[in-house]
């Protein structure tokens, strides 16, 4: 009989990761500027869900991980639904906001294949990195683990997105412009960030009493445990 794991704080980082992936997908539809990029405005809060994805595989193993992942999945899936349907209700005659509504919440079904094709690719890559790098380097070198997952996950995650989202609608220099632009950001974002990552890390894992190490984990996305 399997005893039943009740984390403190594991719910707070899932709710937390979920919140960034939502909002990151709701601002995205403004491009900002930042010298010579060109990114939509998600760039600015998605790499927190890389973060919070190399907090919880880290602290409490890619099982778990796992979860919280698939938990995302599933929150973005049904804030699509709930969009698309409120798009298709009819509106009183004296509201003017329709096209507006359309324009910032639309979706089309490549944009959201693209998405959600490279938020799976990209989240597991990591996820499966930091793990088998926790393991290689014996807990070591955090910084590196983290940078170096994040670099191979945000890397498939813009090569996907980009690549599904505009392939065929822009120049092969642009859609490899616009590739490397969001990876470097994105990448120098965490590594940035990894002052924050490595409190929060080493307070969990004081206040959970847990650092997990997944040596026999099954490390298959779709093996739910």
């Amino acid at each position: 009989m399997q005893t039943k794991v009740t984390w403190r704080y594991y719910d707070v980082a899932v709710a937390l990761f979920v919140a960034s992936l939502l909002t990151a997908n709701i601002i995205a539809v403004k491009l900002i500027q930042l010298g010579p990029l060109i990114l939509p405005a998600g760039v600015v809060i998605f790499p927190v869900s890389y973060i919070l994805g190399d907090v919880l595989t880290e602290v409490y193993g890619y099982r778990w991980a796992r979860r919280a992942i698939w938990l995302g999945f599933v929150g973005n899936l049904v804030a699509v639904v709930a969009i698309w349907l409120a798009g298709l209700l009819p509106a009183p005659a004296f509201w003017q906001g329709q096209d507006a509504y359309n324009t910032i919440l639309g979706f089309t079904p490549r944009l959201l294949l693209a998405s959600f094709a490279a938020y799976l690719l990209g989240e597991f890559a990591n996820s499966t990195v930091l793990a088998k790098m926790k393991i290689w380097t014996q807990g070591r070198h955090l910084w590196a683990r983290t940078i170096g997952s994040t670099i191979v996950g945000q890397g498939l995650d813009s090569l996907v997105f980009i690549l599904i989202a505009f392939g065929g609608l822009m120049a092969a220099p642009e859609l490899g412009t616009a590739i490397v632009s969001q990876w470097i950001f994105k990448s120098a974002y965490e590594a940035l960030a990894t002052p924050l990552t490595y409190a929060v890390v080493n307070t969990l894992k004081r206040l959970e009493g847990v650092d997990a190490y997944d040596v026999d984990t099954d490390l298959n996305p779709f093996a739910f445990e």
